[in-house]
């Protein structure tokens, strides 16, 4: 058994404190947190192509 599989899924992520960061550190950590926004819309895309398949397969 993993591990990870016993933490909470929707934990709560508590805000990190930026003041002591520099401008060009900042704006890494803007590119990272987009990247992983790209990336959860990827997986909400995939998952509603796929529940527009099955929707369709099963309406006919």
């Amino acid at each position: 058994m993993d591990f990870e599989e016993l933490e909470p899924k929707n934990k709560i992520v508590k805000p990190k404190d930026l003041s002591g960061w520099g401008i060009g550190e900042l704006k890494d950590y803007i590119a990272r947190l987009q990247a992983e926004i790209e990336r959860a819309q990827a997986a909400i895309d995939a998952k509603d192509r796929h529940r527009s398949a099955a929707a369709s397969f099963f309406k006919t």
